[in-house]
């Protein structure tokens, strides 16, 4: 009977909270909004949070899948996975891992009747599958007579799930069918993988223009160690290399059993001198770049979610005591405290839960926001969905906002006295001053988060400003990019298709100058040297103190097609093309020299005290053709705006001939008005040509500082959020303030006490809310700022003139607040008001 009665009760208290706010639909809109934003913000950023980060990749126990990477003793970066020789040591003498695997990223052109078409891929060793836990859903894994040295020459493929839709429709029947890409002979399908099998970390590979971690993989290809290339992978590089750990082996057991087994390398080896290993979960690789954006915002919404708590306190407690009278008739008719108590908890339950409803609305309009806008800054976007957690995080976020926003005026009716308010004068009731005080304090919270939003936002905005600054050593105006692989033409003859293509391109109307380059600026995109030396130099033997060295490959004109400048010597010519690929190892005679062009940090690191022009360097220890430097040009950053510029090479466009490049236009207009146009040329030269990342070179330097622009957005709106429900909240504390001391202000007025000192009066107060605002504010900011450390560019976490400026403006826009209600304190009738009383 007893727990009928609490349900009947409760019934009868929601219903009745139903029926009061739907009397007061000014007030139940407001409130819901209010409470809505907070809500919708929370439920999208957590959205966010379980897509990318709580969600697992979709292999067996993946906390059991480990990372391997072989690293500098010194901290310092080093590019690149392992040889043959050490990760080969490790899966030999290892007890901690049920099995090792080698792998390496790959990308090539699935050649089709319409055009080519880019597909990106991993090569990888026989143990791969049973690392990451998964099997074919169609045909089978590959055996081991299928494992070549090299994988370019590789008979067999496994599809990935999604290249399987998109190309064969999903045909179980496609075992056996045979498929072409550009640099294998013909494949034949094996198996299928499963959906939403992404990529594996590689290590060193970051630079390749298609190269996706987070992507899907297209396929995977066999491969072997080759004994015979133990500094070399595939023989396209070091190996990156995954292990599954056996039960009951931790990360840290792992981590010193290949220590030891590294440094018995580093004895018997002096390459891996001064090289430890560094043993990471799968998982937490990566979640690093999505935690590195996510928690600072999750930190940003916690502050708008308590803002608007906040505000939705201080509007139930002023209708609290519109119905203070309401309560004590109440009452004296009988009812508990306890029962006013409950009921204003299921009036403000009702109001969150309505929040909660709008906010899902805000919520999912914001998430596809995230989609529309967060692309290229927020990794595995495509996994972020409206599900079942994220609306229960909905839920929880109404019944703590109900909690936080209903408990104070709540607890306000215990000290109802009937007897007290229904001889009162009026049905408005008054707050007391510790009331005030509570509601001061609250608006004094909210100011103070509220101020350490816009701290963040100041930073993130000065981080922009700055990077639109950055010289980037070129001119992104006016350029059009795109990759273009031609797969029905002679490498041999590919100057003269190229250059002939070269005079189309710059010939037709609105085309200034056209260039090919494999190292586009601001993608990462170069190959990296480690082995570079000048000629006349010992070679360094030591991996750790191996300097790495970006190498880039351009037709003529292409510095001045992008205006790079070239401070000494001079630019290619087409004469410094040629090349005699059939003997590309041995200088034949007669033959034009093999030239390159440095960048100032290479002239720097290499030749500090000499002219460089003139100079040989030898690119690697086996070629025997040295590169003589015939100009430098200006540093351009190839890597990112807010990274350093590094030392360079580039080379005559076929002498180092890529597989794939980009092809660059300068324009006279918008450069997306010629992109067909110059794809159609393109494709005349050569039909089954594969073209991909059409981009102008503004969207390339927008992608650059991509999450940069979108933390700073995010951080901005936020901020502009909590700052009108915090400038709200001052608003409604003085109108309260002013409300509950009406009868002293016109006391104050009746003994003459001129007007201007009831403004110094009401603004002292809101002034006073203000300062411990900014105090408490400042303190908050100097903390949470310093996880947009990772993101700042020229300005640091703690930076004195954005605190300033920050606190400047928002004390001016707060007194604005503050001026309404004051306005209204002058305004008091001390002869109508003392009459009421």
């Amino acid at each position: 009977m007893k727990d009928t009665s609490f349900v009947e009760n409760a019934l009868r208290d929601i219903l009745f909270g139903a029926r009061m706010l739907r009397r007061n639909p000014g007030f139940t809109i407001i409130a819901a909004l209010t409470l809505a934003l907070g809500i919708g913000a929370t439920s999208s950023v957590f959205s966010l949070v379980q897509g990318v980060l709580l969600t697992p990749p979709p292999y067996p126990q993946p906390g059991q899948v480990m990372l391997i990477q072989p690293v500098r003793l010194d901290g310092e970066p080093r590019l690149g996975g392992s040889t043959t020789e050490q990760w080969s040591g490790w899966q030999k003498e290892s007890k901690s891992f049920a099995a090792m695997a080698g792998y390496d990223w790959t990308f090539d052109y699935m050649r089709l009747p319409e055009g080519s078409a880019g597909v990106a891929g991993l090569e990888v060793t026989s143990d791969y599958f049973n690392v990451i836990g998964i099997k074919p859903i169609v045909g089978r894994a590959f055996l081991e007579s299928e494992m070549p040295t090299n994988p370019e020459r590789a008979t067999s493929l496994i599809l990935g799930y999604d290249l399987w839709q998109r190309r064969f429709h999903g045909d179980t029947n496609v075992v056996g069918k045979v498929v072409h890409l550009s640099r294998h002979e013909p494949l034949t399908v094996v198996g299928v993988m499963p959906p939403g099998v992404r990529f594996l970390p590689s290590f060193g590979e970051e630079a390749n223009p298609g190269y996706d971690v987070n992507a899907r993989a297209d396929y995977w290809l066999p491969a072997a160690p080759d004994p015979a290339k133990p500094t070399g992978g595939s023989g396209n590089g070091p190996w990156s290399v995954a292990g599954r750990l056996r039960s009951r082996v931790t990360p840290a057991q792992a981590q010193v059993e290949l220590t030891a087994i590294t440094v018995r390398q580093a004895h018997a080896n002096d390459y891996y001198q001064g090289l430890t290993v560094r043993v990471q979960p799968l998982t937490e690789f990566l979640n690093r770049d999505g935690r590195r954006l996510l928690l600072p915002l999750s930190g940003a919404v916690a502050l708008v979610f308590l803002i608007a708590c906040g505000n939705a306190t201080g509007l139930l407690v002023a209708r609290g005591l519109q119905r203070h009278q309401e309560y004590a008739v109440r009452c004296a008719l009988g009812a508990s405290r306890l029962r006013l108590v409950r009921q204003v908890l299921a009036e403000s339950l009702l109001l969150a839960l309505l929040g909660g409803v709008m906010g899902i609305v805000l919520m999912v309009a914001i998430v596809h926001g995230f989609k529309a806008v967060g692309g290229s800054a927020i990794p595995r976007l495509d996994a972020v969905s409206v599900g079942g957690p994220v609306l229960a995080c909905c839920l929880v976020a109404s019944v703590i906002a109900a909690v936080l926003a209903g408990l104070m005026p709540a607890l306000r009716t215990l000290h109802t006295e009937p007897a007290q308010a229904i001889k009162g004068s009026g049905p408005t009731g008054s707050t007391t001053r510790s009331e005030r005080r509570l509601l001061g304090g609250v608006a004094a919270v909210q100011l103070a988060l509220t101020l350490a939003l816009l701290v963040g936002a100041g930073l993130l905005i000065r981080t922009v400003a700055n990077l639109t600054r950055v010289r980037a050593g070129f001119n992104t105006a006016h350029i059009l990019t795109m990759s273009v692989m031609f797969n029905g033409l002679d490498m041999q003859h590919h100057d003269d298709y190229d250059h002939v293509l070269l005079e189309r391109i710059s010939a037709l109307p609105g085309v200034n100058k056209a260039a090919f380059v494999w190292g586009l600026p601001l993608t990462g995109n170069r190959w990296i040297n480690e082995e570079l030396r000048v000629e006349g130099h010992a070679d360094r033997t030591k991996a750790a103190d191996k300097v790495p060295v970006g190498l880039l490959t351009v037709t003529p004109e292409y510095f001045d097609t992008v205006g790079m400048n070239i401070i000494e010597g001079r630019d290619f010519r087409r004469a410094d093309n040629f090349f005699d690929w059939k003997n590309w190892d041995e200088p034949v005679a007669g033959e034009t020299p093999c030239v390159c062009i440095i960048n100032q940090a290479m002239a720097e690191k290499f030749f500090p005290n000499a002219n460089p022009i003139g100079r040989k360097l030898i690119t690697w220890p086996w070629l025997k053709r040295p590169k003589q430097i015939v100009g430098i040009v200006g540093d351009a950053r190839t890597l990112a705006l807010t990274r350093k510029v590094e030392p360079e090479v580039y080379f005559p466009f076929y002498q180092m001939y890529p597989f794939t490049s980009h092809f660059i236009v300068r324009t006279t207009s918008n450069p997306l008005s010629l992109a067909a146009t110059v794809q159609r040329e393109l494709r005349r030269l050569d039909p089954t040509a594969a073209v991909d990342h059409v981009k102008t070179f503004d969207q390339i330097r927008a992608e650059s500082v991509a999450p940069q622009t979108l933390a700073m957005q995010l951080l901005v709106g936020f901020s502009l959020v909590g700052s009108v429900l915090a400038l709200v909240g001052v608003y409604g504390v003085l109108s309260l303030s002013v409300s509950s001391r009406k009868r002293e202000l016109a006391i104050r007025l009746a003994v003459g006490a001129p007007r201007r000192t009831i403004v110094g009066l009401v603004l002292a107060s809101g002034l006073k809310l203000i300062v411990v605002g900014l105090l408490i504010g400042t303190g908050i900011a100097m903390a949470s700022t310093r996880l947009l450390q990772g993101f700042l560019f020229g300005v640091e976490s703690t930076d004195w003139v954005t605190f300033v400026l920050v606190g400047l403006s928002f004390t001016a826009v707060a007194l604005l607040a503050c001026l309404p209600p004051t306005l209204r304190a002058t305004r008091v009738d001390p002869m109508s008001t003392l009459r009421c009383e």
